[in-house]
Parts: C-alpha cells; structure tokens; sequence
C-alpha cells in the first residue's frame, strides 16, 4: 500500500509540473511579447493590459500551485505549521479569484468591442469601454483581495479552533472538520465562481450571436471571403473560450464538493484539469491575437532552425 501510495504520487506530480511548466512557459511567453511591443511603441491598447495582467496573474498562479504541490507531496508536515497553510489558501484564493474575474473581464471587453448592436446603452458602452477597463480589472483586484482576507482569517480560525495541545510547538492537530469550518470558503468561493460564470455568460452568447448574425449577411451580400474567414475564426476562439471556462467552471463546483473526500482518484483529475485551463486558454488567446500568433510562429521557426543545424 505504501508502495502504491508514493508510486501514485510521484505520477501526479510529474503531471503537474508537466502542465506546470507548459502553462508558466505560454503565460511568460505572452508577457515577454507584450512587454517588448511595449517597449517599441510606447503606447499599450485595451486589449493587451488585460492579457497582460492575465499573463502575470496566471504565472503566479501556476508557480504557487506547483509549489503548493511539491510541499503537499513531498514535504506534508509544513502544512500543519502555522501560518503556513493560512499563506498557502490565502494566496491560490487571491490568484484563482483575479484569474477568473479578469478572464470575465477580457469577455466583456470583446463583447462590447466586436458586437454590432443598435441599442443606446450598448453604443454607450462601446464609446466608454477603453476607460471602464482600468476600473473592472480594479475591481476584480479588490474583490479577489476580500476573498484573500476572508479565506486567511476562516482557515485561522479553524486551526486555531483544532489546535492539539499535546502536540510540540506549532504542529497542528490533523483531524480537521473541513465539512463544519470551511462551509463559509464554499459558499464564497461557490458564489463568486457562479458570478463570474454567469458574467462570461451573459458576454459570450450575444457576442456569438452579433458575429454569427453579421457573417449571414456578409454571406448574402458576397463579400470577400477574408472578411468571412476573420469572423469565422473569432467565432470559434470565442466558442472555445466558452468551452473551456465552462469545463474550468465545473472542476471548481466539483472541487468544492469533494473537498471533504482525501485521497478521492476524482480529486487529482479535477486537479488536472483545473491546471490545464490557465495554459490552454492562453494558448487559445495568442491564436486569436495576430501579434502573438506572428511571435510564436518566429520563435518556433526559429527554434526548429537551430534544431536543425545542430
């Protein structure tokens, strides 16, 4: 049992520093390209601030998981030192809240930007939208950080409320009732999870809809098949950004639920494929944006040169 125990283990830990690294590579890879044009032309549109900060935030993100990880698998006695664990949920709370707000954020912004409606409220909106993004990517900041408070002071009092006295120094006792005192982190968690969902909802399908609605007319009145594979293409980008944060979605609920289940074989796919959404969605979003397309293309090419003259 012992055997299958760390056999088991070191194959999920493989697997995640796999994605890991795959994931903190295209993130880094966003950044770089961002941060050069930056410097270039001196000037940074709408569009890239986001990814940019999208680039950071889901680095983090990624680098602390793994970290967390590697800690949890090969070190475990570090979590039942105080503040450590307190630290650890904090900090992935923060991350993971940003991460998605900020993603519902990129959302809006391509709903408003792209979309063709005639409603006055929208037309406002596409007229003010450059200057509402500072402020929507703020306050996710801030709401990401209120869930960081509350997570850190939640699981203090739980610890603090299972401390052991026979135990030496800072260990913690190991029989928590994760059921009776993180109830409200689920609920937090589960709320803001469900709003940011419901806000890439609400972005996603009119978006779709304006793109769908004006490639049949541009289809009835002959245009230029460029202009109909551009659609096309955003249309899919966004269909599959949708996809993806619909998948990413359920693996939070489901995370939520079997919380309570240790050593569940449902908990390590979860996992997996909450690891996998920050380096597939990215990778989605250089595909979708031609600067980043271009870069990634020459530094393959480029690669695949010096691969060959070696």
């Amino acid at each position: 049992d012992k055997f299958n125990a760390t056999l088991h283990d070191a194959m999920a830990l493989i697997i995640i520093t796999f994605q890991t690294c795959a994931g903190m590579w295209i993130n880094a890879f966003i950044v770089l390209v961002l941060c050069v044009a930056w410097v270039k032309k001196k000037s940074f549109n709408t569009n890239e601030k986001i990814l940019l900060f999208l680039g950071c935030d889901r680095f983090w993100f990624l680098c602390i998981t793994w970290v967390y990880s590697i800690f949890s698998i090969i070190y475990p006695w570090c979590f039942y030192v105080h503040p450590i664990p307190q630290i650890f949920a904090a900090i992935q709370s923060f991350l993971n809240s940003s991460n998605l707000w900020v993603s519902a954020c990129l959302c809006f912004f391509y709903c408003v930007k792209i979309a063709n409606f005639r409603h006055n409220f929208f037309i406002y909106l596409k007229l003010k939208i450059d200057r509402m993004v500072p402020w929507l990517v703020l306050g996710s900041l801030l709401l990401s950080l209120v869930v960081c408070i509350l997570v850190y002071d939640i699981t203090n009092e739980a610890h603090c409320n299972n401390f052991n006295s026979t135990t030496l120094g800072n260990f913690w006792k190991l029989s928590i009732r994760m059921d009776e005192h993180f109830f409200p982190i689920f609920f937090i968690s589960g709320f803001g999870f469900a709003t940011a969902f419901m806000a890439v909802i609400f972005s996603a399908l009119p978006l779709l809809f304006s793109l769908w609605r004006h490639k049949r007319k541009m289809q009835t009145n002959s245009v230029k098949n460029l202009s109909i594979d551009a659609h096309e293409k955003a249309m899919k980008s966004i269909l599959s950004f949708f996809l993806i944060y619909s998948i990413n979605f359920m693996c939070l609920v489901l995370t939520l639920i079997y919380a309570t289940k240790n050593e569940n074989p449902v908990t390590y796919l979860i996992l997996v494929l909450q690891y996998i959404f920050p380096a597939v969605h990215s990778l989605t979003l250089i595909f979708s944006n031609p600067k980043l397309e271009k870069a990634l293309l020459r530094t393959l090419s480029c690669v695949k040169c010096k691969a060959c003259t070696r």
